[in-house]
């Protein structure tokens, strides 16, 4: 903290310092000042800037501003052209053509022979593409492709999986159709690399990054600050033909302290905050989730639905249940159990009294409410009715005579909803205990089926019901695949199966509502709340809008 302090303490002598080096590069840029530099903190560990490591939020928002892909989502989370300059669909829904934009080069980068950023072909993305699905990357996003894409008989990609026609053509082969396939495409795993730089780099590319994006590589003093400069060869302009970013660069500090977080931003030397932590928001929201009196007008609030939904699982396949994880694995196997354990709880009452109204009560299926799916009508969820909650119980062998006994596996970060539920169920004769676990360890135990009950979240890939409904495919069962709860049912399969083939939108909608219809009846989980973005942001901030990926785009924000 001391170090950044000190940083901050003199902040537009000290970008001023580091940007003037960067404009030896470019003599015609204006002098740098402090109302084009962007201010963020990353309380997470960032680990890559390499967007084959893009598995998490604080390696995702770094490389977003550094590499484009094909595509990428508009406001309405639907993907459009990015690096694409159009592209089409074959009939069967299993060829994709994409167009690439002429003139869009790489950074200028040492690893380049004229050190010079060359222009992007569509060799570069069959490049891109196959990195990530090669074992020695290592990669986390081969996902993505691996099993929707062409492949050779022994399961390895095939060599017509990813074709460049001609320097502006490229093609994608799947083995059957995947609707959902071009929104995978708007993820930092599909953005384009070079070959040179990564050959020149080999595992340091993840701190020499060389992309196509808004902002370029200026330096990362690790765990201290990183800073990105604007890039003036950037191939995208404004609506009146300006060049893209207005921002001369991009400055990110590494406060672990969430608490010193919000004092830097109160004391504004941060331009931007994204989540707030219990006691922040105790402290300027009111329950209800308006801003407290003596905050107003300070900063600006902004908040929009999120793609997370905060879920409790129950654990169906004893396979890896031992002794009382095994004893309540049985007693979790009855649909009666699971329905009651959810009739019990009030998610409004929850969301008011321990979030100041952040979210949505988890009272229809397990789709959030961003989505086009989500609907209450056609997918009614779970109300508070402690009384039916005490019938299915009854009916279920349960009493006060003989109670249920149940462990909750959490982490602490949840411990105060976990607590909160735990009154609950003791309100309709449920006792459970709640088991606080470090984050890594309570992954592998829920991966792994080790225990029987359960608290995770689900933040989506991409902006399709089907990377939530994925959740409950049975191919899907974990650890190699999302499907924690080990779920099974064959008319859900059928359905699931049907659903990712169907190009009719409103025929997907109704197969996808059908399919979270299942998952309210079963009760393999409970949604307890769908989760909301919150960003403060500085007055002086403009064109830094919410979106549910809670993506950070900064190609457009402007200071005054």
């Amino acid at each position: 903290m001391a170090r950044w302090a000190s940083l901050l303490a003199k902040p537009f002598g000290f970008w001023l310092g580091l940007l003037t080096l960067a404009s030896c590069q470019d003599a015609a840029r204006p002098a740098a000042d402090e109302r084009r530099v962007f201010r963020y903190n990353q309380p997470e560990a960032l680990t890559s800037l390499d967007p084959a490591f893009a598995r998490n939020q604080a390696n995702s928002w770094a490389v977003g501003q550094l590499y484009n892909g094909l595509m990428e989502l508009d406001s309405a989370l639907l993907p459009v052209p990015a690096l694409a300059r159009r592209y089409s669909i074959s009939p069967d829904g299993r060829g994709y053509t994409f167009v690439l934009r002429r003139g869009v080069r790489f950074h200028n980068s040492e690893a380049f022979a004229s050190g010079q950023g060359r222009e992007v072909t569509a060799a570069d993305f069959v490049y891109s593409f196959k990195r990530i699905l090669d074992a020695a990357t290592a990669s986390s996003g081969g996902w993505i492709f691996r099993g929707k894409v062409l492949e050779k008989p022994d399961g390895s990609i095939s060599d017509t999986a990813f074709v460049a026609a001609n320097d502006s053509t490229f093609r994608i082969h799947l083995k059957e159709p995947f609707i959902p396939f071009l929104g995978i495409l708007t993820m930092p795993y599909a953005y384009v690399v070079p070959h040179e730089a990564v050959e020149k780099y080999g595992k340091d590319f993840r701190e020499h990054p060389v992309g196509t994006g808004p902002f370029q590589y200026k330096l990362w003093d690790d765990g201290n600050v990183l800073l990105f400069e604007r890039n003036p060869h950037y191939w995208r302009r404004d609506e009146k033909g300006r060049a893209l970013p207005y921002l001369d660069a991009v400055a990110v500090s590494f406060l672990p302290d969430r608490k010193t977080e919000f004092l830097t931003f109160m004391q504004g030397k941060l331009d931007f905050l994204s989540g707030i932590r219990a006691g922040s928001r105790d402290l300027i929201m009111h329950p209800d989730g308006t801003i407290r009196d003596d905050f107003k007008g300070k900063f600006t609030v902004q908040k929009a639905p999120y793609l997370n939904t905060e879920y409790l699982g129950f654990q169906l396949d004893s396979a890896n249940l031992i002794g009382e994880q095994a004893e309540q694995g049985r007693a979790l196997r009855d649909k009666r159990v699971r329905q009651a354990l959810n009739y019990a709880l009030n998610k409004p009452e929850m969301l008011k009294y321990l979030l100041n109204g952040v979210g949505n009560p988890g009272t229809s299926g397990f789709v959030p409410t961003a989505l086009p799916s989500f609907s209450e009508k056609e997918v009614p969820g779970y109300t508070y009715q402690p009384q039916k909650a005490r019938q299915l119980l009854r009916a279920a062998g349960y009493s006060p005579q003989r109670p249920l006994k149940l462990r909750l596996s959490t982490v602490l970060e949840r411990k105060e909803i976990g607590e909160y539920l735990q009154k609950q169920w003791a309100d309709v004769g449920v006792r459970v205990q709640i088991d606080i676990n470090q984050s890594a360890a309570q992954q592998d135990l829920v991966d792994n089926g080790r225990v029987a009950f359960f608290a995770k979240s689900w933040l989506g890939d991409y902006p399709d019901a089907e990377n939530y409904l994925a959740l409950f495919y049975s191919p899907n069962f974990s650890p190699a695949g999302p499907d924690k709860t080990h779920f099974k049912s064959a008319a859900y399969d059928k359905l699931y199966d049907e659903a990712r083939r169907t190009q009719d939108v409103a025929r997907r909608t109704a197969l996808y509502q059908a399919m979270d219809r299942i998952v309210v009846e079963e009760s393999p989980v409970i949604s307890l709340y769908y989760d909301e973005v919150v960003r403060l942001t500085q007055n002086n901030v403009r064109g830094l809008a919410p979106n549910p990926m809670n993506q950070l785009l900064l190609e457009r924000v402007r200071k005054d």
